[in-house]
């Protein structure tokens, strides 16, 4: 829950106390700080910046939000639950600035991942399927919204999937 700043000097408190202890002779204490700077560079790794992005995202604040994104160095290391959400937040950032194909790279890279529950991953699909809608691929937009479709659960996500529908039914 803390940005990368606030990790690296976490980092360097834990490592210095844990030297600080080895030279007075306190191993135990050494360990526990070791233990300690080995967790917080771990969780840097795998988990990043995305739980205080996502709480950013939430309340609709997204220059925060893509902030702390862009100081994950390697989502490719990020942990399953994190890289799903980090794609999909990505992905809505980039449609917010109209940036269609970096959105569809994002959702797609999002679909392989768990995203919160199975609602969630079918708005993952409405998104993939409204894009494709916007570059009148027929078969991918159906695809996606019959997807979509298997897992929604909320009546809104079934609304806006019986939309993408009629559209698909539209294109020629």
């Amino acid at each position: 829950m803390y940005n990368s700043l606030v990790r690296y000097i976490f980092l360097l408190i834990f490592g210095s106390t844990g030297l600080l202890f080895v030279y007075l002779t306190k191993y135990e204490l050494a360990s526990v700080a070791g233990f300690t700077f080995c967790f917080v560079l771990w969780s840097h790794f795998k988990h990043g910046s995305v739980l205080l992005a996502s709480k950013h995202f939430k309340n609709g604040d997204y220059a925060k939000t893509e902030k702390l994104l862009n100081e994950v160095s390697s989502p490719d290391r990020l942990s399953k639950n994190r890289r799903g959400y980090y794609e999909f937040m990505k992905g809505n950032i980039a449609l917010k600035k109209e940036l269609f194909n970096d959105a569809e790279t994002h959702f797609q890279i999002a679909s392989r991942f768990p995203v919160g529950n199975k609602n969630d991953k079918a708005y993952v699909l409405i998104h993939l399927a409204n894009l494709a809608l916007r570059k009148k691929d027929k078969e991918r937009a159906a695809a996606y919204s019959n997807r979509a479709k298997e897992l929604t659960k909320s009546a809104r996500a079934q609304e806006i999937i019986n939309k993408i529908e009629i559209e698909i039914s539209k294109i020629d």
